[in-house]
């Protein structure tokens, strides 16, 4: 994960948090994490319902607003 995303300090994070793929202005989706990894103000989040891993942006409070989706975890990390 760190090596494929060229950020060192990359962690795995609790997944109790809000997290929201937006889809447009006002229009979002509550998504339920599974897997959560942080990557300084950016994350990447995988679903428990859905293949795709979803990129975004990681607020002090902890919650989560996903503004992109990609098909892998190889691809979501390169597109860090």
């Amino acid at each position: 994960m760190r090596d494929v995303s060229g950020d060192q300090e990359a962690v795995g994070l609790d997944t109790d948090r809000a997290v929201r793929w937006v889809a447009g202005p006002g229009a979002h989706e509550i998504l339920h994490p599974q897997i959560v990894l942080g990557f300084h103000s950016l994350c990447l989040v995988k679903p428990v319902d859905d293949d795709d891993w979803y990129m975004g942006s990681l607020y002090d409070d902890g919650s989560i607003d996903c503004w992109a989706a990609y098909g892998d975890l190889y691809e979501a990390l390169r597109g860090l």
